[in-house]
């Protein structure tokens, strides 16, 4: 069980790295568009604008789920889904199966959702639901998400638990100081591939809140 658990983490690392490098060779990598409204320190307050992503719920702990939920969504813009393309009528009725690649965007979301965790991908800004190809795999689900007032906090470092909880806690202080209310789960985000020196790696905690 040791060793297919440690080869599942390896295949994930390995993985993730080669998305992430290719990705930063060939063009840079997408984020999530949105204004910064107040900026004090490390804290942010962000106006997201409204965009797609690409989630899948994940039963398990904290640092496992991760991987299996960016393997789904993996293979999802790696090509496993169908393409949606009008086929003319014409004798006899035939269908070729196609599929299309989609590129990798940052970061990667993480959110608890009662029991189990939303692991996430942004969607490129080209596509809209309508144009996006369709999962094969039914746990991958495509969702317009609304434009999201977000408080948050970058740090640099490991991606444990602890250390996630920590600026979580800190953040949750920050966003009382500021007078602002808490409307939704904190998300953990991720900006760089695990090859990255955790000392280098850009990572965030992210809160909806409301005025």
């Amino acid at each position: 069980m040791r060793w297919a658990r440690l080869g599942k983490i390896v295949l994930f690392i390995l993985s993730f790295s080669a998305l992430f490098l290719g990705a930063r060779i060939g063009m840079a990598i997408e984020e999530a568009k949105y204004n910064v409204l107040e900026r004090e320190g490390d804290f942010e307050l962000r106006q997201y604008q409204p965009h797609i992503v690409a989630e899948t719920l994940v039963e398990g702990d904290f640092q496992e789920v991760g991987n299996e939920g960016f393997r789904r969504l993996y293979d999802y813009i790696s090509g496993k889904n169908r393409k949606q393309q009008s086929i003319p009528m014409a004798p006899p009725v035939s269908q070729e199966a196609a599929s299309e690649k989609i590129p990798m965007t940052a970061p990667v979301n993480q959110e608890q959702v009662g029991e189990k965790w939303r692991i996430s991908f942004l969607m490129p800004s080209q596509y809209t639901l309508e144009t996006l190809p369709g999962p094969l795999d039914p746990r991958v689900q495509l969702t317009k998400v609304p434009g999201l007032l977000m408080a948050a906090l970058s740090y640099s470092g490991t991606w444990s638990r602890g250390r996630y909880e920590e600026k979580e806690k800190r953040l949750k202080e920050l966003i009382r100081r500021q007078g602002l209310k808490i409307v939704g789960e904190p998300v953990f985000a991720r900006y760089n591939p695990p090859f990255m020196p955790w000392f280098l790696r850009r990572n965030e905690v992210l809160i909806p809140v409301a005025r």
